[in-house]
Order: C-alpha cells, then sequence, then structure tokens
C-alpha cells in the first residue's frame, strides 16, 4: 500500500514555512502595535498641550477684553452696552488684535440670560439666539471650562495622506468670561459676564503628528523587515545544515546496510565459490587433456571439446571474480607510478584494441607516485580499459588517459567516446552483480571500487557533456 504520509525531507521544509510566517505575523502584529501605542501617546500629548495653549488663549482674551474693553467701558459709558456701535466696535478691535495669527475661526460671546449671541467675528449671526450648543450650556453650568476636538476626516485615511484641508482639524473651546477682582462685589471674586466660545484650526500641528506617526510606523515595518530578514537568514541556515546532516545521516544508513548486505552476499559467495572451485579445477585440467589428444586425432567432436574446454575456463574466471570481490586481499603498501602501471594495461590490451579499432590515448606525467599494491591497482586500471573498450564496440572509439597532480591529490582520469554509463543506473553501475551486459558477472567495477578504497582513493562515475563515459580515480599524494 502507498504511504500518504509527506516525505522525511518534505516535513522541515513544511516547518520552516509555517514558522516563517508565523514570525512574520509576530513581528508584523507586535511592531504595528507598538507604533500605534507610540502614536496615540503622541496623539495624546499633543492634543494635551492644544488644550493647555487654549486655556492660555481664553485667560488672556478674558484678561484683554476686561481690561481693555470691559473697564474702560464701564468707566466711560457707565455701563456696557453692545448695541453701541463704537463699544462694539471697540471690542471687535480688542479680541481681534488678542487673537491675531492664532488661527481663530470663529469666536462668539453669549449672554447668561437667553444665550443671544452678544458678539461674533462673523457679524450676521449677532443678536442671534439658539446657537448656543451643549458646550455653552455646560460652561455655564459647570463654570469650568470645556474643550472638544472635531476631525473632519479618519485617522487612517488621515495617514495615507500627503497633505490636510484648513479646517480638518478643530478645537472648539468653551470658557465663562469673568470679571475681574476691581470690579466684582458680593461673595463671588469673579462673576461670570458670559460665555465665551471660539473654534481654532489646529489642523497644521496634528499634520506634525500625522507625519511623526508614519515615520513610528514606517520605522517599526522596516526594522520588523529586516529583523525578520536576519532570523530567516539564521533559520534558513540552520535548516540547510539540518538537511544537510539528514542527508549525510541518510548516506551513512545507506551505506551501512549495502555493506551488511554485501558482507552477507560475499559469505555466501565465497562458500559457494570454494565448494565449485576444487571439481572445477579438474573439470578444466581434464578436458585440457582431452582437448589435446583429440586435436592430435581431429576427431568430429573436437568442437564440442573446445567449446567445452572454453566454458570452464570462463566459469573459472567467474568464480575467480567471486573469490576476489567476497575476499578482497589485503593491499601492499608500496610506491608505485601510476603512468607505468597505465602504461602496462594500456599496453597490454593495444592488440584488442587495434581488432575493434579503439585507439588509446595516453598522457600521463612522470613521477606520478603513490603508496599502494602495484599488482591490484594493474587489475583495476585494466578492468576500467577493459570495459570502456567494450563499451565502444562494434563501431570503436578513443579511451584517453589523463594523470595530473592536482593539490593534494593525484589524479587519474578516463574518458571514452562510447554511449556512457546508463544514465537512469548510474548510481547502481559499482553494485556488485548488477550489469546491462548479456554475459557478465556483474562484478568488475565492484572489484575496481573495492581495489580503489582499499588504497584509501575514490572512485567516481560520471557522463560528461560531451558525449561517452567518464571514470575519476583520487589518490591521496605521498
Amino acid at each position: 500500500m502507498e504511504s500518504r504520509h509527506a516525505p522525511d525531507s518534505a516535513r522541515p521544509l513544511q516547518f520552516v514555512k509555517v514558522l516563517s510566517w508565523t514570525l512574520l505575523v509576530l513581528i508584523l502584529g507586535s511592531s504595528l502595535a507598538l507604533a500605534t501605542l507610540l502614536s496615540n501617546y503622541a496623539e495624546r500629548v499633543l492634543l494635551e498641550k492644544q488644550k493647555q495653549f487654549a486655556q492660555l488663549l481664553t485667560e488672556n482674551l478674558s484678561h484683554q477684553i476686561y481690561t481693555r474693553f470691559t473697564l474702560p467701558t464701564v468707566i466711560g459709558y457707565g455701563a456696557i452696552a453692545l448695541s453701541n456701535k463704537e463699544q462694539y466696535a471697540r471690542l471687535d478691535q480688542v479680541v481681534r488684535t488678542t487673537i491675531h495669527s492664532l488661527n481663530v475661526q470663529d469666536l462668539r460671546l453669549y449672554a447668561l440670560a437667553d444665550y443671544q449671541v452678544v458678539y461674533s467675528l462673523n457679524p450676521d449671526i449677532v443678536g442671534k439666539k439658539g446657537l448656543a450648543g451643549e458646550g455653552v450650556k455646560r460652561a455655564r453650568e459647570t463654570g469650568l471650562n470645556h474643550f472638544e476636538f472635531t476631525i473632519g476626516v479618519s485617522r487612517l485615511i488621515a495617514l495615507f495622506l500627503p497633505e490636510l484641508k484648513p479646517g480638518s482639524m478643530v478645537l472648539k473651546g468653551y470658557s465663562p468670561l469673568r470679571a475681574e477682582r476691581s470690579l466684582s462685589s458680593g461673595s463671588d471674586d469673579n462673576p461670570v459676564m458670559g460665555i465665551l466660545e471660539f473654534t481654532q484650526d489646529v489642523t497644521a500641528d496634528y499634520l506634525a503628528v500625522l507625519n511623526f506617526e508614519r515615520l513610528v510606523v514606517f520605522s517599526s515595518l522596516l526594522t520588523s523587515l529586516a529583523l525578520f530578514w536576519v532570523i530567516m537568514s539564521v533559520i534558513r541556515r540552520a535548516d540547510r545544515m539540518n538537511m544537510e546532516r539528514l542527508a549525510e545521516k541518510e548516506r551513512l544508513e545507506r551505506e551501512l546496510l549495502q555493506q551488511e548486505k554485501l558482507a552477507g552476499m560475499g559469505r555466501m559467495v565465497a562458500g559457494v565459490a570454494h565448494e565449485i572451485r576444487n571439481p572445477l579445477g579438474i573439470i578444466c585440467s581434464s578436458a585440457e587433456l582431452v582437448l589435446k589428444k583429440a586435436r592430435a586425432e581431429s576427431p568430429s567432436y573436437l568442437r564440442i571439446l573446445e567449446a567445452l574446454f572454453d566454458e570452464a575456463r570462463r566459469l573459472s574466471r567467474t568464480v575467480g571474480d567471486f573469490l576476489d570481490y567476497a575476499r578482497p586481499r589485503q593491499p601492499r603498501r608500496d610506491d608505485v607510478d601510476l603512468c607505468r602501471v597505465l602504461e602496462q594495461a594500456a599496453v597490454f590490451l593495444e592488440p584488442e584494441c587495434e581488432k575493434k579499432k579503439v585507439v588509446i590515448d595516453r598522457d600521463c606525467p612522470p613521477a606520478l607516485v603513490v603508496k599502494g599494491d602495484k599488482d591490484l591497482l594493474y587489475r583495476a586500471f585494466y578492468n576500467v580499459v577493459a570495459n570502456a573498450m567494450q563499451a565502444m564496440e562494434p563501431g570503436g572509439g578513443t579511451i584517453r588517459i589523463r594523470g595530473a597532480i592536482d593539490g593534494e591529490a593525484v589524479r587519474v582520469t578516463l574518458t571514452d567516446t562510447g554511449p556512457g554509463f546508463p544514465a537512469d543506473n548510474l548510481d547502481k553501475v559499482k553494485d556488485p552483480f548488477f550489469t546491462t551486459k548479456d554475459s557478465g558477472t556483474g562484478l568488475g567495477l565492484a572489484i575496481v571500487q573495492s581495489i580503489i578504497e582499499s588504497h584509501g582513493a575514490t572512485l567516481a562515475l560520471s557522463n560528461p557533456l560531451e558525449g561517452g563515459a567518464r571514470v575519476d580515480i583520487t589518490f591521496p599524494r605521498t
């Protein structure tokens, strides 16, 4: 049954994705929350400062009206009557000079009795009743100053507007207009003479707060993204290291499993080959003796005896391969000139190469010396060159052998112009008993791999882009 679970390698990737989005949400959320907290605090501070400034404005206006209008008018006219054009003009002058350049849009004075507008910057509403709002009534009832803000655009929308229209943010103030002590009588030291209402445009100050809020939000987002990038870089690096460890663990487990499988197989093959070798040796020697006598007599069954002898020898070589793989020989540690070993293998195979139209091109510098067993290395190189030659049948081709010193390593590279290794089974070519030939044991490269590894070297197989097969053998430099 096919497993429905995700592969182990995919689970860390899914975890990293979930963790990434979770971190992004947490960082952005906390940053926006902090930015909102700072913005609200800055706005509260600004509004409180505006209220304090409005408080000073009302106190100064009340004082100016008293000292520059109320007191001179009472002395000069005996009573205050704003229906008198001279008194009204005098009050208007005092008010306008006091609020000059303070962005006051409207200012009204209401009578205590009926909330009639007795003075306004807009002369058209002077004398009218019913214009007093809850703020005016509240200031009269409590005798205290009262301030409120009105914004004509949503705060969220205002954050994205480059500019605000004048009057977008206004401050309304309501204050009892009191007489000072010099005109007071009775128990009340500062009797209320009327209610003062004014409207002040604070859009410019509010825009400064918005700019500060934008700076805080932008800085928070930028800092959050930078922090997120740093965290994700660390997480991805840790995840990459974890994936590499998992891959290394899986590779080691596969190698261990392969070694255990091959060890068991080797023991079995060694036992079977050992039992076959002795009787097979008797068969080979007997077949050879019978064949010699038959060749002298030239009987009709001579071809059958020759075929029998050839197959017995082939079977003997196969048994020898099994034993060589199952019980590899411990290599000696002599100084071996690889170029000389390669030369011997190439010279030995040259007659067969000529028959198969294969050219061996050698380029090996002198003194390419490593520690090893000359006989085992000869066998390894012989097998590699022989495999390349067989792969190019029947059309022939070229085998290139290159030797070089690469830093602290000695590298031997063999390439051919054949069809290359099977791309789908490139990782299985070195496995024992794996072969694509009709007649073969599949132990050739497995034995080469065993010999190369016993010398502390590495064997790498690949298919170059230009075609053919490539074998890289790398030895530690002595």
